[in-house]
Parts: structure tokens; sequence; C-alpha cells
């Protein structure tokens, strides 16, 4: 275990969903793929939550989705830091196919019940999303060695990527609150996933 620790040469990753977006009009019908709200009013100060906690812990580089509610979701901890957000479009959300008028959250329901959104024609593959998340992840800690970068994406996304560390088949294992962090140590091409889903800094959030 010591040799996952920051302080002997590994990358710490810390994986942060987004806050709470914007809803989207009752009943509209939507393609996900196409949506980029911002954050909801709750979503902003979840962001200030998690940019607080954060702030607290070194980190070195910051990165995230080039979807708004993560860019967003990025910024308190950037202003408090004093680090730029480095964009990378291959940390964005699972593209999947128009589904009709559905919420956003019901998409959550829906890989749940299936381990994903696969069955969903026209949706990104399994082998895609985890391609991308891998191919970014790894050329993030190829940049940072020994050091702790906050990372901010998506459900889908952080949910792919570890249950591909894990060797678990759904893409969808967990249900990601909004702003919930996840921590990957990174060494050469090993990995230890050391937390899941810590939403303990929404406490006083309503």
């Amino acid at each position: 275990m010591r040799e996952f620790r920051v302080g002997s040469g590994a990358t710490e990753l810390i994986l942060v969903r987004h806050g709470e977006a914007q809803s989207l009009p009752a009943g509209e019908a939507f393609a996900p793929r196409d949506v980029d709200l911002p954050l909801s009013e709750r979503g902003r100060a979840q962001a200030l939550a998690v940019g607080e906690r954060l702030s607290h812990r070194a980190i070195d580089a910051i990165y995230s989705s080039t979807l708004k509610r993560a860019r967003e979701t990025a910024q308190p901890l950037a202003d408090a830091s004093g680090l730029p957000v480095r964009e990378d479009a291959r940390l964005r959300e699972v593209e999947i196919a128009g589904v009709g008028p559905v919420a956003l959250h019901d998409l959550a329901e829906i890989a749940i019940a299936h381990g994903g959104w696969s069955h969903l024609p026209g949706t990104e593959s399994s082998e895609a999303i985890r391609g991308r998340m891998q191919s970014a992840i790894r050329e993030i800690v190829a940049a940072h060695p020994a050091q702790r970068v906050a990372i901010f994406s998506h459900a889908g996304a952080i949910n792919a990527y570890v249950a591909s560390l894990l060797g678990i088949r759904s893409d969808f294992f967990f249900p990601a609150g909004n702003t919930g962090i996840s921590i990957v140590r990174a060494r050469d091409e090993r990995r230890l996933v050391v937390t899941l889903n810590d939403i303990a800094h929404l406490e006083r959030i309503a």
C-alpha cells in the first residue's frame, strides 16, 4: 500500500461528478448527447462545497469535461487554488441516444436497471466510453507523477471508468451523487480504488 501513496510516487486521481444541473422543460423530448445545461442554484452550492473541501488537499492540477455542468463545478476549486481548468472532451458523459420525453435523472434509473445504456440503439458503446476515459486518465497520470489531480466528469463516465478497473461488466453499477468524490491512485499501469462516491461535504445542503 505504501507505494500507492502520493509521497511515494503515485498519482492521486480525485474523480468528481458535476453538481446538479438545471432541469429541462417538463415532458420535452431530447437527445441527451445534445444537452449542455448549466448548474442549478443547488448545483452551484454543491460546487462551492466540494471546492472548499478539496481546496485543503494540495491539488496540483484540475481537469474537466467540456460540458458546462462539469466546468462550472470545477470553477470554485480553480478560484480557491489559483489553478486553471484544463478541458478534455474525452471526460464527457456517455453519448446516449434519444429516449423521448424523459428527465435527466430518469437516465440513472434506466442505467441501474440495465447496467448501462448500451441497449439503447445509437448509444456510445461500452468499449468506446471505457477506452476514451482510460486514454484521458492515462495521459493525466503520465503528466502528473506523484501529484494530486482533480477530474470533474459525469456519472456514467466515472462509473464506466471505475467498472473497468474493478472488472465489472456493467457500465453503471453505483448511483453517483452530485459532486460525489471517487479516488483512484495510479502508479505505472496499476490502479488502486480508494474511495467511491463520498458526499460528506453535502451534509448541510438541503
